[in-house]
């Protein structure tokens, strides 16, 4: 598995996870489902921030944007995507 095969998959399950908490906060919040979701969005979140790091074709503004919890993993993705496009000014 590639870093960036590695970014995708825990860049979607940090955004999973946040959803399914905020999801169960709104609605019945069941305390088993935070404990449960909640490691799990931990883990994903510092998968994403240590996996942004060890990407070369990261950029340094990716680098912080690993950093916004929730949806930091999407936002890399995308500047990882916008740099690898011919013809980007960032």
């Amino acid at each position: 598995m590639t870093a960036s095969t590695g970014l995708r998959i825990a860049s979607a399950v940090e955004a999973l996870s946040l959803l399914l908490l905020l999801t169960n906060l709104a609605t019945v919040h069941i305390s088993q489902i935070a404990a449960l979701a909640g490691p799990i969005h931990g883990a994903a979140y510092l998968v994403v921030i240590a996996t942004t790091f060890l990407l070369p074709a990261a950029p340094r503004r990716g680098r912080w944007l690993s950093l916004v919890p929730g949806i930091g993993g999407v936002l890399v993705l995308r500047a990882v995507a916008v740099q690898a496009t011919p013809g980007s000014t960032r």
